[in-house]
């Protein structure tokens, strides 16, 4: 790949990632300021799942088939940039739920497109994409950053600064490379799109507990991400946006890790760990404090590197493993639809209703009871996973490390 194509796509995936980090972090701490309930926060977390289910769509009908996917992207984002604008200025929580949800269902296809458009451009993706992917992480750590430096948390300037980076990357995309659609005159069905054939693997065990204990934790996962960072600042943390930012950095550094560990420790133990690794990130929020035990709050962010890479980065491994050659893609599209799509939904309103549950009539909230809601959910999980699932014993670790390598 050219040394120009590539800063062409880094700077893709660093705006592209700006922009989620931008708004979405903080948009729960954001919604309390402006009058709205636990249930009404879910749901607004709930559009990017909605996102997530329907996205599928989006990209198998229309990018895969009929327009170049740098296009397509290009007036997602446009239309994403106005309408995050728009959102940004209204109160009514019902309104705000819809218009977000249209948002998210242009914003989340844009997440396949950026990966089409640099797959595109690779001679070894599996060396190549790692340098290119880096940069989004980067973007949204620096969105934090940014976000926290102004203290603007608890205002709409994060929608309007996500917004303009909306428009910008629209604009941009229109001067990425080419990339022409690749289904051009297939016939696709909606199990294509949906990666339904995925199904006929629940036939094996091991298979249908990982994708049963996928969907299962991904509802106490979204806790996290809804409600971290009011969480962080009704604690009185300073800077909580930027310090949340530790948990991106602690994400790519142990990405770099990912292939010693998985090597040594294989697929079972490394998922385990990452189902652990939130079991515990709970409990250190729940019984920590601002004052002499602060330490309890930065662990549990820094653990995002364990809770993410070693969960999610290794069931894609394990996904891609276990599933035939000529339905992989497939495969890895359904896994995505159960754990960002329909687990994390019922973790969003979840999380919302329990925050509900447990906030009194001052406003205030009793975070160690909301914490430790998700904490026994998932160690519940882990142990479900722990009793059932079994170790593959075919599966290649040298080679996926190595491909994993940066």
């Amino acid at each position: 790949m050219k040394a120009g194509t590539r800063i062409q796509l880094s700077i893709m995936m660093f705006l592209q990632f700006f922009i989620w980090g931008a708004w979405y972090v903080v948009m729960g701490t954001y919604l309390f300021k402006i009058g709205f309930d636990g249930l009404n926060i879910g749901a607004a977390f709930s559009t990017v799942n909605w996102g997530a289910i329907l996205s599928p769509f989006i990209i198998g009908v229309v990018a895969d088939r009929f327009f170049p996917s740098e296009k397509v992207m290009g007036v997602l984002h446009i239309i994403g940039g106005g309408l995050l604008w728009y959102v940004s200025g209204i109160l009514d929580p019902a309104a705000f739920f819809w218009v977000l949800l249209v948002y998210a269902i242009l914003y989340m296809p844009t997440l396949a497109l950026v990966n089409a458009i640099s797959f595109q451009q690779m001679d070894h993706p599996e060396k190549e994409f790692p340098r290119i992917r880096v940069l989004g992480t980067i973007g949204w750590i620096v969105a934090g950053l940014l976000i926290g430096f102004l203290k603007v948390e608890d205002t709409n300037i994060p929608f309007k600064a996500a917004a303009a980076a909306s428009l910008l990357l629209g604009a941009y995309s229109f001067f990425l490379p080419h990339t022409p659609p690749k289904d051009k005159g297939k016939d696709i069905s909606i199990s294509d799109i949906l990666g339904l054939d995925t199904l006929q693997l629940m036939k094996n065990r091991s298979f249908a507990i990982f994708i049963i204990s996928s969907l299962l934790i991904s509802i106490p996962l979204a806790f996290y991400y809804s409600f971290t960072n009011p969480f962080l600042n009704e604690m009185g943390m300073e800077n909580a946006a930027g310090k949340m930012t530790l948990g991106q950095a602690s994400e790519i550094i142990f990405m770099l890790l990912m292939p010693f560990f998985f090597v040594r420790l294989g697929v079972k133990k490394m998922i385990l760990i990452g189902m652990l690794a939130w079991v515990a990130r709970y409990f250190l929020f729940a019984y920590g404090n601002n004052e002499e035990l602060v330490a309890m709050f930065y662990l549990g962010i820094l653990l995002h590197g364990v809770c993410y890479d070693f969960f999610f980065v290794t069931g894609q491994i394990y996904v891609d493993n276990a599933a035939p050659k000529e339905i992989r893609a497939s495969a890895q599209g359904f896994i995505t639809l159960i754990t960002y799509g329909v687990g994390m939904l019922i973790g969003s309103w979840t999380s919302g209703w329990v925050v509900d549950q447990y906030t009194l009539s001052d406003g205030a909230h009793l975070w160690r009871s909301i914490w430790l809601v998700p904490g026994f959910l998932a160690l519940g999980i882990a142990l479900l996973f722990l009793v059932f699932f079994k170790e593959p014993k075919d599966l290649a670790r040298e080679e996926y490390a190595e491909d994993m390598s940066i």
